[in-house]
């Protein structure tokens, strides 16, 4: 049992904001957006989200941080060009720190309008924006176990990636509010362990037996299998709000997926860790982010954040030292435990100004301004 071209390779999706920025309150543009933005993008790469205010865009497969960065790059460009266009701007942020949700208007498509049809509320005012981690396995059985690996660190990635401390002109007391947010959701959070790939399956088809799903796309764990693609699917954080970020994210999530690969390929035995103890440590790491404690699932009690951090990395460094990311990520990781995270930056702008609308003015400086390596 080999790998192939497939497998570790990398895509990410990414969730914008649509700014008025006169006003810098979200505004319902995609449709406009997304027109302009198709003369420079692919159509796969640019896409309409649930909100009008709202616009995500998917990066092609990539083989390496490298590629992930300079697509990043491109695809966000070519929003914020189009986006300028228009006369508004690109933000990335889980959430919008002070527009409201009753202001907003749900996409005109079928499926969003059978989301809304079918969860009301909860589907109304889900004016959050995240961001979504393919690394490619391509053996189906494989990936299961390394989704049973993997699902313990998630909760280290939502407290380096927490970015969104506002809601509706409130602090929060949240680095991740959009994780409590999304946690309404039915079929959201952290999967159980599955023993097989025969058990994975029953359950997704008593879910659709059931009718509240109709297929398994609209199973929304923390970590799963994509439906659309051979690949482990992370679905924990926050939108990032520089390239720099996204890209380590992304590259931790690669190098957390080929450590659970060739552990279940060498048969070491792992700790299958609850469900509900997954639960609480996320709500933990979204709260507190990495300024106090996280809560280290294997040993079941709290550690110093910066602790739970170094021993993640220490988990996956032989991955990313093959790889040859370990430098670029290691380091990332180290500069947002230096300046922060994004929800701390904000917060800082915040209590440096005392006004929501400088907060939003730094975080459409932040998503544009790229790397010059």
């Amino acid at each position: 049992m080999g790998t192939n071209d497939e497998d570790f390779t990398l895509g990410i999706e990414e969730e914008y904001q649509i700014i008025d920025p006169e006003t810098r309150q979200l505004c319902g543009r995609a449709g406009k957006i997304l027109s302009l933005a198709r003369e420079k993008l692919e159509e796969d790469t640019v896409q309409r989200e649930m909100h009008r205010s709202q616009i995500e865009i998917a990066t092609p497969v990539c083989r390496d941080l490298r590629e992930v960065r300079s697509e990043l790059e491109r695809a966000r460009g070519a929003i914020v060009e189009a986006a300028h266009r228009d006369g508004k701007a690109i933000a990335a942020a889980g959430t919008h720190p002070f527009s409201s949700w009753k202001q907003q208007q749900v996409t005109s498509k079928e499926r969003y309008e059978q989301l809304e049809q079918d969860y009301q509320q909860i589907v109304r005012d889900l004016i959050i924006f995240g961001c979504h981690v393919h690394v490619g396995v391509s053996d189906r059985a494989l990936a299961i176990e390394v989704m049973n690996r993997a699902r313990i660190w998630l909760s280290v990635l939502l407290a380096l990636a927490g970015n969104s401390p506002f809601w509706v002109g409130e602090e929060t007391g949240y680095d991740s509010y959009r994780t409590e947010l999304w946690s309404r959701w039915p079929l959201s959070g952290p999967p159980a362990v599955f023993a097989n790939e025969e058990e994975y399956q029953g359950l997704i088809d008593d879910l659709i037996a059931t009718g509240v799903i109709e297929d398994a796309t609209k199973i929304y764990w923390d970590i799963r299998l994509s439906e659309r693609f051979p690949t482990v699917e992370f679905r924990a954080t926050d939108v990032c709000m520089t390239v720099d970020e996204a890209v380590a994210i992304a590259g931790l999530a690669r190098g957390l997926v080929k450590t659970c690969y060739e552990s279940a390929i060498a048969g070491i035995p792992f700790k299958p860790v609850r469900s509900e103890l997954l639960r609480v440590s996320h709500w933990w790491a979204a709260r507190y982010g990495l300024d106090s404690k996280l809560i280290d699932v294997l040993e079941s009690r709290p550690v110093p954040a910066r602790a739970l951090v170094q021993k993640f990395l220490d988990y996956i460094r032989p991955a990313l030292e093959e790889l040859g990311e370990w430098e670029e990520v290691s380091q990332q990781v180290n500069l947002i435990l230096e300046e922060g995270n994004g929800a701390k930056r904000q917060r800082r702008v915040y209590q440096r100004a005392g006004s929501y609308e400088d907060v939003v003015d730094f975080i459409v400086e932040q998503t544009q301004s790229f790397s010059s390596r």
